[in-house]
């Protein structure tokens, strides 16, 4: 790939004053499209958005998941299809700038899946909970005894190719969405890399981590979708 067609889909639920944020780092060189799936927001996430020059399409249907699968609805409709699809949290804790490390294995290396590690990379600290941190150890650990893959992160930053992203053909709506595509690359034996990258506090509350239920939900739902794809 020598010049390859890159989106971007930023799942975003109340990301007011981090989204912009995020879209203004965008190295814009080298991406195509800014798709910001708006997830039901009550604030000004979409407006934020857009005033940043992103293409925001609405999710009104709750769930990380959901988010996710609207925007690549948006790309699954453009005439020209790109070669590799970027996912990134609207929170400001990762950093869009390192997103040239993160697509430079697909591009000079044939990989098919790039997940950004934070457990390799320089993380701020408190910019994860222990739960988090506990709940990745577990989660990997998991996939490698069940799958035979070695992953130290299910970080949201990540990049796929394209094609590769049908094949895998994405169900999960909520919470699973990143253990779901790391699974299902392990089972068709995808060639992946993982990227280290820096992580910081994100602005705002997490809806996930942020929350005793939240945490209890999300990890129930991580460790179900390991299973069930068994």
């Amino acid at each position: 790939m020598q010049k390859p067609v890159i989106d971007i889909i930023i799942p975003a639920y109340n990301e007011e004053n981090s989204v912009g944020k995020v879209v203004n780092d965008i190295p814009k060189d080298i991406v195509r499209h800014i798709i910001v799936a708006n997830n039901n927001s009550t604030d000004s996430t979409a407006s934020r958005a857009k005033e940043a020059g992103a293409i925001v399409v609405d999710q009104p249907l709750s769930g990380y998941g959901n988010a996710c699968l609207k925007g690549m609805e948006y790309v699954a409709n453009q005439e020209i299809k790109p070669d590799i699809v970027v996912f990134l949290d609207g929170d400001y804790s990762d950093y869009p700038q390192e997103m040239r490390a993160l697509v430079r294995p697909i591009q000079e290396d044939g990989v098919d899946l790039v997940i950004g590690s934070r457990a390799t990379g320089e993380m701020q600290k408190g910019a994860m909970m222990p739960q988090q941190i506990f709940g990745n150890w577990l989660a990997t650990c998991l996939i490698k005894l069940i799958y035979g893959y070695e992953f130290s992160d299910l970080g949201p930053f990540r990049a796929i190719r394209y094609d590769r992203l049908l094949q895998i053909d994405m169900k999960d709506k909520t919470f699973g969405w990143t253990v779901e595509m790391q699974v299902k690359a392990a089972k068709m034996k995808l060639k992946f890399a993982e990227v280290p990258v820096n992580y910081r506090v994100r602005i705002g509350e997490s809806k996930v981590s942020g929350t005793i239920k939240g945490t209890i939900l999300a990890g129930h739902k991580i460790l179900w979708t390991i299973f069930k794809l068994i």
